[in-house]
This record gives C-alpha cells, sequence and structure tokens, in this order.
C-alpha cells in the first residue's frame, strides 16, 4: 500500500505549520520556521493558486492520504447534500485510523494508520486494516485482547489528560474501547485547514 514515507518535519516546515501531533515536528519549526531546500529563505509570490494548492496539500499531510485518494474525497463530497468544502472535511474525520487517533488509543495519526493496518483494532466485533474505512454513527471500536497493553496505546493513554477529545467520540479506558456517538460537524473539526480554498482549487 502507498504511502508517504518521508520526513515528517518537512511536510510541516513546508506548510508553515505543525501538521504531525509529535515534538518532532514543532521542533523543527522552531529552529527553522521557513520551507526546505536552497530557496526556503527566500521570498516567494504567494499566487491565489499557490494558496489553494498549499491548503490543499496541507490537508492531505494531516490525514497522510496520497493525491488520487484526496481527490476521490473530493469527488464523493461533490456528490453528497450540503456544503462541499464541509462533507470533505468530515469525510476525512471519518476515517477508521483519524477516529483512533482522536479516541485516544494513538499519539498520532501515523501510528494509527500502522495500528490499524497490522489489525490491532476491531469495529463492532469485525477486524478491520483498512486505515481508510469510514465508520458511522454508533460504531464501537475496540482493541484485540492481546493489543490491550501494547507500548504505543499505553504511551497514547497517558497523553489523554492533555489532549482534548472531540465530543463526537467517546473513550472507555478500562475496556479499550472508543463509541463513536454521532458523525463530526465542521465545528467540532480542529485542523488549520480552510476547505474553501481546496473547493476553488478544484472547481477550477
Amino acid at each position: 500500500m502507498a504511502r508517504y514515507t518521508g520526513p515528517i518535519a518537512k511536510q510541516s516546515r513546508r506548510e508553515r505549520t505543525v501538521l504531525h501531533a509529535n515534538l518532532k515536528s514543532a521542533r523543527a519549526m522552531e529552529k527553522r520556521p521557513y520551507p526546505p531546500g536552497e530557496h526556503g529563505r527566500g521570498r516567494m509570490k504567494e499566487s491565489e493558486y499557490l494558496l489553494q494548492l498549499r491548503e490543499k496539500q496541507k490537508a492531505r499531510r494531516i490525514y497522510g492520504v496520497l493525491e488520487r485518494q484526496f481527490r476521490n474525497y473530493y469527488k464523493d463530497a461533490v456528490r453528497r447534500e450540503g456544503q462541499t468544502g464541509e462533507n470533505l472535511m468530515i469525510s476525512l474525520e471519518r476515517r477508521l485510523d483519524n477516529v483512533v487517533f482522536r479516541g485516544g488509543l494513538a499519539r498520532t495519526r501515523r501510528e494509527a494508520r500502522q495500528l490499524v493496518n497490522h489489525k490491532h483494532f476491531r469495529v463492532n466485533g469485525k477486524t478491520v486494516n483498512i486505515p481508510s474505512y469510514q465508520v458511522r454513527a454508533g460504531d464501537v471500536i475496540t482493541l484485540r485482547d492481546r493489543s490491550r497493553n501494547i507500548v504505543p496505546v499505553i504511551g497514547a493513554l497517558e497523553l489523554k489528560g492533555s489532549r482534548e477529545m472531540p465530543g463526537w467520540v467517546t473513550l472507555d479506558d478500562a475496556k479499550r474501547e472508543i463509541t463513536v456517538v454521532s458523525l463530526p460537524e465542521r465545528s467540532q473539526i480542529d485542523v488549520p485547514v480552510t476547505e474553501q480554498l481546496i473547493v476553488e482549487l478544484y472547481s477550477k
């Protein structure tokens, strides 16, 4: 399965914001708050197209989605009722790897993706190893019995107090169980993305 395997700190520097919930990206931004490359410190003309492109790249990198898959999310968002930008963000937020991260059983989305790939999670009692699986309201996500006390999960639970959990998911620490109470609303998605710029980019 294709995925980005390069330096994640460079992604944050390119988008000039911390994209991933880890200290390495934050420190890289503090040390070198400019884009990577030999021309990173130079002045760049910020055209309308560039702003739209950077916003799309930012959303892709936050959720760990490749270009073709991201475009498919957009096409699906156009077909559904409601605002295209909101539909897009809600679909990205409903990914299983994101829900595992949001629910507090992984420290980062990248870690959550790996845990899902390795079949550590069940959705409504059935093992699911597809990170892009779209959860629905009422779904219950649990860890396999032998995965309940693995290092990434213990580490994530230790960080629970320092992270704000969105209102559309709940976590039962003892059972290692995430419940999707409802589908997310745009106001509950705290990612630094202006989705209207993405819609404008794809509408050209």
